[in-house]
């Protein structure tokens, strides 16, 4: 599994979404780092950015399995923290379920709260703010993929998209992507699997997310006994491109809730 490693320290695993890759979460790699101590290892998934995904790789399950096997691999016994964005986020609930106490802390960015897309609570998909002029100057795909996910639409904001989105989402292999769709779900669902996580919890979301939404993220917060729910106005499924400072905030009060790791 390829991974991007930076700094030392307390292990601090990031895992993205679905049909994209590690770029997706590299821009919150500066309040990562800004205070100390945390061995950040970004994830390719199998089947996105260089990761490869074999043919036995056909479910949710076995990318589980997968990255429970990285990190027994890579980490050993040492304690670490787990980020998930989306498909990550279901993905890192699992981790926090399998390793239990050798988690210290789970931050949870517009995670996948209901695998089954027909079941989730949606707000209808809304833009605050349009730039016709903007998306008329780029070329129409990246339009497309821009236009679908973009809550205020801006330069800057589409700068962030295409170095953070597009490289992942023009890249994936789509057999793969097929195989893990087509079995999308976990087996069971993380918190049905064992104790549940007792560790500082953050889980963000973004009001205008038409992709996961915000209530079922809700409902989950109230599994986890030490969470903190925050619910962004202004910002949709890429809530960290639409709110970047916002989330910094967040993401450095909840590395600070997580005992303090060993200095770089």
């Amino acid at each position: 599994m390829h991974f991007l490693e930076r700094g030392s320290g307390t292990p601090l695993v990031v895992i993205h979404g679905f049909c994209v890759d590690h770029r997706l979460l590299l821009g919150l790699d500066p309040v990562l780092a800004a205070r100390g101590g945390w061995r950040r290892i970004y994830l390719d998934l199998p089947g996105m950015g260089r990761s490869v995904a074999g043919p036995q790789l056909r479910s949710s399950d076995a990318v589980a399995d997968a990255l429970a096997s990285f990190i027994r691999d890579t980490l050993g016994s040492a304690s670490f923290a787990l980020l998930g964005n989306s498909y990550g986020g279901m993905l890192a609930r699992h981790l926090a379920a399998e390793f239990g106490g050798q988690v210290l802390g789970l931050a949870l960015l517009c995670p996948v709260a209901v695998a089954e897309n027909s079941r989730r609570v949606l707000p209808p998909r809304s833009v605050l703010r349009q730039d016709p002029a903007l998306l008329a100057s780029m070329v129409p795909e990246d339009a497309e993929a821009y236009a679908e996910m973009a809550v205020i639409q801006s330069a800057e904001n589409w700068g962030l998209f295409r170095d953070s989105v597009l490289p992942g989402l023009r890249s994936f292999d789509r057999s793969a992507i097929g195989r893990i769709a087509g079995r999308y779900a976990l087996s069971v669902e993380p918190e049905d699997r064992h104790e549940v996580f007792s560790g500082p919890t953050l889980i963000i979301t973004g009001r205008q997310d038409h992709v996961v939404g915000f209530a079922d993220q809700a409902a989950l917060a109230e599994r986890y006994p030490d969470s903190e729910l925050v619910i962004l106005d202004r910002a949709g499924h890429n809530a960290h491109l639409d709110r970047p400072g916002a989330v910094a905030e967040l993401l450095d009060a909840w590395l600070r809730r997580m005992d303090n790791p060993q200095d770089s």
